[in-house]
């Protein structure tokens, strides 16, 4: 029988040495794949060959998928992914340690204990009074951001739950906001008419001055302000909130302030892009996902927090079956949504530990340089770019789709029919500026990938 490692590596090899040459996406129907997968598989009465196995799947995966990790691959926030982070995720699968409680698992915990208290001291806390776990994702940060500052706010809300509530809360935020609060306001319970979506200005950003205008009218109609979250890198145009402003608001209406910087807070490790997350210093709590921006396989969110003891009253729990708490350590079962949990810090300590934070800092440095020199060719061959943002993302239209004379959606369609690269449609505003988005996520892009990018687009309209 052939090493499975070494069957592995050689398929990820041979894909990746191809992978420049091979359309970023393809079209294949759902019925196609189940067929080939019952014809192959059935139900699974009889077991097939390791190898057999590895080589099919290998196959499915090159030709039915979105190649995320393609070069030209400018679409959402799914990168390409560094060999130390592969090596990460393969040592976690290999040994599988149980992350639930500290005393199953020292050394991994530990490991992401020294991964997670970097990322503090980046984002502006002090890692000896402040709590952080990592999570499966964005979502499940900003769910513990909400429940946390539901177990500050209202001390009996653990045992009596939104009862224990005076009246309706509000969560403050942008209009350009992630829509996992959608999901976690129905979640809590608070339902999506907790959602306080105050309108952006030109660069897609929250208004300070609506959301002080907004915070007064609910304070007067008998809303209280539970939470203000700031957006650092939204999903359609890379907009970052005025966070520093956004703080001091929070602060004064006795809210908890948020900041979700799933994509954005890679900026932290770029010296000239940390000044765009001026104000970061002032949250309560922090949503960071690694496989956003630091070229590591998916999940790998983290929650940090400023205030442990909200933390412990949002998540613990007693369970006799549980092994012991050790003295000095931290059980994560007791401090976040999570209950059984994979070593998902592995792979961003690999990559850390590999690169060091200046290496990492490069790689980051030059994919923002990449996005200003992909303005600078749209803005040459005609586009105009309606985004303003320091980081790797950019909006941009053509006149004639202003015109009328041809559908972005249509533009989109053509460039991704061709293989060659591929774009999404967004419509970032109140009202909706309809426009085309492209996002350096690959640390191996370069200005060839981006003139590739803009011919295709060209050839499009």
């Amino acid at each position: 029988m052939e090493d499975h490692w070494d069957l592995v590596g050689r398929a990820v090899r041979a894909f990746r040495e191809e992978i420049r040459e091979r359309p970023v996406a393809t079209d294949v129907a759902a019925a196609e794949l189940r067929e080939d997968l019952d014809r192959t598989f059935g139900d699974f009465a009889v077991g097939r060959p390791l190898p057999e196995v590895v080589r099919h799947v290998s196959r499915m995966m090159r030709d039915g998928n979105v190649q995320t990790t393609h070069p030209r691959y400018f679409g959402l926030f799914n990168p390409a992914v560094l060999p130390a982070a592969e090596a990460g995720e393969a040592l976690a699968a290999a040994w599988n340690p149980q992350l639930a409680v500290w005393s199953h698992a020292p050394a991994a915990n530990e490991i992401e204990r020294h991964t997670l208290r970097f990322f503090l001291r980046r984002f502006g806390f002090d890692p000896d009074a402040a709590a952080a776990s990592f999570t499966t994702g964005g979502a499940e940060a900003n769910l513990s951001a909400v429940l946390a500052a539901l177990a500050r706010a209202f001390p009996a809300w653990a045992e009596e739950g939104l009862a224990a509530l005076p009246g309706p809360v509000g969560i403050y935020l942008s209009a350009e906001s992630h829509d996992s609060f959608d999901k976690v306001a129905r979640m809590t319970g608070l339902g999506r008419g907790a959602l306080r979506a105050i309108p952006v200005d030109a660069s897609f950003s929250m208004d300070p001055a609506r959301l002080e205008a907004r915070l007064a009218r609910d304070r007067q109609r008998g809303r209280r302000p539970l939470m203000v979250v700031g957006t650092a890198g939204t999903t359609s145009a890379g907009a970052v909130d005025p966070l520093d402003d956004l703080g001091r608001i929070a602060r004064e209406a006795g809210a908890w302030f948020h900041v979700d910087a799933a994509w954005g807070g890679v900026a932290a490790l770029v010296p000239r892009l940390a000044r765009v997350l001026a104000g970061i210093e002032r949250a309560d709590s922090v949503t960071f996902d690694a496989h956003k921006g630091l070229s590591v396989p998916m999940g790998a969110g983290m929650f940090l927090c400023r205030d442990p003891d909200a933390v412990a009253r949002a998540f613990s729990v007693r369970a006799s079956y549980m092994p012991g708490s050790v003295r000095d350590t931290t059980d994560p079962y007791l401090t976040s949504v999570q209950w059984s949990r994979r070593f998902i810090g592995m792979k961003v300590f690999a990559v850390l530990a590999e690169l060091g934070e200046s290496g990492l800092a490069a790689i980051l440095e030059r994919q923002a340089d990449l996005g200003d020199r992909l303005r600078e060719r749209l803005l040459a061959a005609g586009w105009r770019v309606v985004s303003d943002t320091p980081l790797p993302l950019v909006c941009f239209t053509h006149p004639r789709i202003e015109a009328g004379e041809i559908g972005v959606h249509e533009v989109a369609r053509r460039v991704l029919d061709s293989g060659r690269a591929w774009v999404s449609v967004v419509r970032p505003g109140e009202p909706p500026v309809l426009a085309l988005r492209a996002c350096i996520t690959s640390f191996e892009t370069t200005d060839e990938d981006l003139a590739i990018l803009v011919s295709t687009l060209d050839a499009s309209v």
